[in-house]
């Protein structure tokens, strides 16, 4: 046993220190198979950073990034000294907070449910018909909004005049706004986050089920003791990736929801942005807000990440 353990250190140790170009040619059919998707990142996730550029100049379109006038930080200033920043801090903020407490733990009790079912014609039925709900544009969801909750001729209006209620006015009521959009969110995605939970629930011993049950366990401590430790580490790494989209309220939805009647609850930095950048064409204005927003997500991130490997979980880096 000390023989094979002594060989398989040193064929680790050749192995570390093999040139990059052989490890390259030995090993050539994967990365060609990393080839698109490294392509794909450098084209559309690392090129495109170099556009932050422009929230320190006063950008115009026909000088280009080389020849625009230099302005340093004055679009900072002139942004975080207005107004409507706070508003658009304070709306993002909410509705990212109600994403965090209402969405994020629904796809975990979810699939907690599903790991119980035992008949698995149900539980594929089940799964199919939560995971539709994603691949419906929000064009579609908001349209389905509007059947259900407009004030005339919607149907929950209608049952509520049926049984003798007043009619509310749900889609143009600022206190409304935001639990119709965290409502949208939960039953469109829902089902589509239960996947990557339900496949570290897949990778559970079974064994330690059984010998819990032999031990006197019922269902719900063997869930408390055995499930939610062994999925921890996914939920704490996926909660540090949503963290970093935590300032994206997700442009499309709100724009297609905010009315002027909302507008003081609704508009947030994805909204402003379209309105200032292409509606009005302030390139440079618009940058600096995707900037805050950058990198409001990147402290959250790092911070997340430092609180998980100090309470002994692995983090993503």
């Amino acid at each position: 046993m000390q023989d094979v353990s002594t060989e398989t250190y040193k064929l680790s140790q050749i192995s570390t220190r093999m040139p990059l170009r052989r490890i390259i040619k030995k090993y050539y059919w994967f990365y060609l198979m990393l080839l698109p998707g490294l392509v794909y990142f450098i084209l559309y996730k690392y090129v495109p950073m170099w556009g932050i550029l422009i929230a320190f100049q006063n950008y115009q379109p026909f000088k280009g990034f080389l020849h625009s006038d230099w302005v340093g930080l004055e679009h900072f200033k002139t942004f975080f000294g207005s107004d409507t920043f706070w508003i658009l801090f304070r709306n993002t903020f909410v509705l990212a907070l109600y994403n965090i407490a209402f969405f994020f733990p629904l796809p975990i009790i979810i699939a907690l449910m599903l790991n119980e079912v035992r008949w698995n014609f149900i539980k594929r039925l089940i799964q199919t018909l939560i995971y539709v709900p994603h691949f419906v544009s929000w064009v579609v969801v908001v349209g389905i909004s509007f059947l259900f909750f407009s004030s005339q001729g919607g149907i929950l209006n209608n049952f509520l005049a049926s049984i003798g209620q007043e009619p509310v006015n749900f889609l143009m009521s600022e206190g409304w706004f935001r639990k119709v959009i965290t409502a949208q969110v939960m039953w469109k995605e829902t089902g589509w986050g239960t996947i990557i939970f339900l496949a570290a629930l897949a990778g559970i011993d079974p064994g330690l089920y059984e010998a819990a049950r032999i031990d006197g366990a019922g269902r719900w401590r063997s869930m408390w003791h055995i499930t939610l430790p062994a999925i921890r580490s996914t939920i704490i790494v996926l909660l540090i990736l949503r963290l970093g989209s935590f300032m994206d309220s997700g442009f499309e939805q709100i724009f297609l929801m905010v009315n002027p009647l909302n507008r003081n609850v609704g508009e947030v930095f994805d909204t402003y942005v379209y309105s200032m950048g292409i509606s009005q064409g302030k390139f440079s204005y618009s940058t600096t807000v995707g900037v805050f927003k950058s990198s409001v997500g990147l402290i959250l991130v790092v911070g997340a990440n430092y609180l998980s490997r100090k309470f002994g979980e692995e983090g993503i880096f």
